[in-house]
């Protein structure tokens, strides 16, 4: 068991560090291979070049090593912190000494900047070398907390997989900073807590070094923020406990429940719980889309509609009202999407509910992964569900954020990835998710070992009674419907007395094995599952099915996950998608590409027919295996593109044949049109 694991008083389930979990095969390992070889590199390839990304320059320039002034956002910092901690994931899974090394020149790198009291901002303390006017926290925008935040999340994990404490040390020290501000200036520390990563951080660095006094920060950190009166867009309008729904920034957000639900998986506050429950079914019932894009607002106002209208606040990036889902506009930050699986790991470790594994799976296999391209290299900041030709009005996208744009910005429908965003918060966020993302896969409780994601791994636990159970997955998901694990070692133990459900391992179970948790996913029906071709009985979609037996090496597990395409229609309330409906096959959600459809065919033009079947073709999408869906789609009257309203024409429907593609895939082959959502004919 890894640090990962340590303490976590009150979790049901401890998340597997990369000793016991591993993406080694299939496609989980293929997108674990791309992050290593291309995604980490490439993004410390804009990261280190001036000429392109400020963000290696800046700590340069703090430190006096270059002179200059900052440039940039001022979360960037956090940025190249969350670089640094998908570098130190890649070292832990595929060591590197020559990455190792460069890791530890950066962490010194980092740590000679930080002032004595621990407070490190690139901004204000360049500007203090410059002879410059400089206050530490001076506006809540300046992001401090935030990169703070992500210091101490790279500090800890620095010190995790490599034992050095450079940049441990420049943890705590940081930490001691927020301590204080805690103490002495509260206020201060509460109009500061935006984006909040420190919530979860201080967390960490807790577990790390067992060090109580940032398990007490982190329980100030909600004192003050109750104490303060804040606003929407910042969830610091309410005490955290009368919040009833989520509104406001959805990176925010999620951040913030997050960093609560790890608070509470230590400390066992149970009415936090509740409240955590409740935020999050309102999102996931309301507000979720279909992809698993969280934030569906750009810009918007909140409270929305209220009479008290000097109350009113502007809010953007954020979570809507119940059922706001738009799709052309929709925003759904790639930080927000990652921000979600935070949440639902950390609830799915405080309640062993299958619901939240459901969830990041949903997030992990539509919205995460259309965030980067099939090659790995190049990132979208928002995640919209339709891409329409001539949009009369601009969006942020990409290419309206890059540093250096081309000299004729691509019109508004050439929305595609960029490999550098000035705004550089997302493809380091994707880096390190992905990065980690073994993490996700299994868990071990008191109660046996849980398998939540499904995709080519491998996992080895061990008790602490020294029972061992090592699995290796086979199989094609999710484009195929059975998955296989072969047992390769299995050992039992001595008899235990009964011990407390609490601490890094089961206990309490005899001699017996570990039983293994099989997650029946809720989107499946039918599911079946044998042990060395003996059937096994299913629980219900949306739970774990235990296998309580003596396990022996060459043992096989086969579970098979029916996968016919399901054509789903939205709530009645989410207008949007009226007359509209979606297609999704296993965990993947479909969609149309104006490059699948005829010459002389537009998106708007294309619908698809009630009953109509849809057969799994072999696929390629920019040089990458993809498995599409061949149908028949009718052709809707063309229509006048000026004007507002028109007569419809009384023409009958055409026919065409048409490849729905994964959403993930989306735009990897040039600008062009897209779209979830597709109306829905009768005849």
């Amino acid at each position: 068991m890894t640090a990962t694991t340590a303490l976590r008083a009150h979790a049901r389930l401890r998340p597997l560090g990369a000793d016991s979990a591993r993406w080694t095969s299939g496609f989980w390992g293929e997108v674990h291979d791309r992050t290593r070889d291309v995604t980490i590199p490439q993004i410390w390839s804009s990261l280190s070049d001036s000429a392109v990304s400020p963000g290696l320059a800046n700590f340069r320039i703090a430190a006096g090593l270059e002179q200059g002034s900052h440039e940039g956002p001022p979360f960037m910092d956090g940025d190249f912190y969350k670089w640094l901690e998908a570098a130190i994931a890649r070292l832990e899974t595929d060591p590197d000494p020559e990455l190792g090394a460069r890791i530890e020149e950066i962490a010194s790198l980092i740590a000679s900047v930080q002032r004595d009291d621990g407070y490190l901002h690139t901004p204000t303390i360049i500007s203090a070398r410059n002879q410059e006017d400089a206050l530490a926290l001076a506006d809540r925008f300046h992001f401090e907390t935030y990169n703070l935040g992500h210091l101490i999340t790279a500090g800890v994990r620095h010190y995790e997989v490599t034992g050095s404490t450079t940049l441990l040390d420049a943890a705590r020290k940081a930490a001691s900073f927020l301590e204080d501000l805690a103490t002495n200036k509260p206020v201060e520390l509460a109009r500061s807590a935006i984006c909040p990563s420190h919530y979860m951080a201080v967390i960490e660095l807790y577990r790390a070094t067992g060090d109580e006094r940032y398990l007490r920060l982190a329980e100030a950190f909600v004192r003050v923020r109750d104490e303060f009166q804040g606003g929407d867009d910042n969830q610091d309008r309410l005490p955290v406990r009368e919040q009833t729904v989520v509104a406001g920034h959805a990176v925010r957000a999620n951040y913030l429940y997050a960093g609560l639900a790890d608070l509470v998986v230590e400390n066992g506050d149970t009415e936090l719980v509740g409240v955590l429950e409740r935020l999050w079914h309102d999102v996931i019932d309301t507000k979720l889309y279909i992809t698993g894009g969280c934030g569906a607002l750009y810009d918007g106002a909140s409270p929305d509609g209220s009479p008290w209208q000097d109350q009113i606040s502007r809010v953007h990036q954020a979570y809507g009202r119940a059922y706001q889902l738009p799709q052309t506009t929709a925003h759904n930050e790639s930080c927000a999407n990652i921000g979600m699986i935070f949440w639902s790991e950390r609830m799915l470790s405080l309640t062993g509910d299958a619901k939240y594994a459901d969830v990041i799976e949903q997030i992990a296999f539509n919205s995460l992964l259309s965030s980067i391209s099939l090659a790995g290299s190049d990132y979208f900041y928002t995640n919209p569900l339709r891409q329409v030709r001539d949009l009369p009005y601009p969006l942020r996208r990409p290419g309206d954020t890059a540093i250096h744009p081309t000299p004729e910005p691509p019109p508004s429908d050439e929305r595609l990835r960029e490999s550098y965003l000035s705004c550089f918060c997302c493809p380091p966020n994707i880096a390190r998710t992905l990065a980690r993302f073994h993490e996700r896969a299994a868990s071990l409780g008191d109660d046996g070992l849980y398998l939540h994601l499904y995709g080519g791994g491998r996992v080895d636990v061990a008790t602490e009674d020294g029972r061992t159970l090592a699995l290796r997955e086979d199989g094609d998901y999710p484009w195929s419907e059975t998955i296989t694990w072969t047992v390769e070692t299995a050992s039992g133990g001595p008899t235990r007395p009964e011990a407390p459900r609490s601490g890094p391992a089961m206990r309490g179970e005899g001699v017996g094995s570990i039983p293994l948790h099989l997650r029946i996913p809720g989107w499946s029906s039918g599911a079946t599952l044998t042990v060395n071709g003996d059937a096994v009985e299913v629980t219900a979609p949306g739970t774990y099915t235990r296998i309580d037996r003596e396990w022996r090496e060459g043992d096989v597990i086969q579970l098979t996950l029916p996968m016919p395409v399901h054509v789903l229609r939205a709530h009645r309330l989410a207008e949007e998608a009226t007359n509209q409906v979606a297609v999704r096959r296993g965990p993947v959600v479909y969609s149309l590409e104006s490059a699948d459809l005829p010459d002389g065919v537009v998106l708007e033009q294309a619908a698809l027919r009630r009953g109509a079947t849809f057969t799994p073709i072999e696929s390629e999408i920019a040089g990458h295996r993809v498995i599409a869906l061949e149908t028949e789609i009718a052709v809707l009257p063309g229509a006048d593109d000026d004007a507002l309203y028109d007569d419809l024409a009384d023409t009958e429907l055409g026919t065409a044949t048409v490849r729905l593609v994964p959403y993930y895939a989306w735009g990897n082959r040039g600008a062009g049109e897209m779209s979830v959502w597709l109306p829905l004919v009768w005849r």
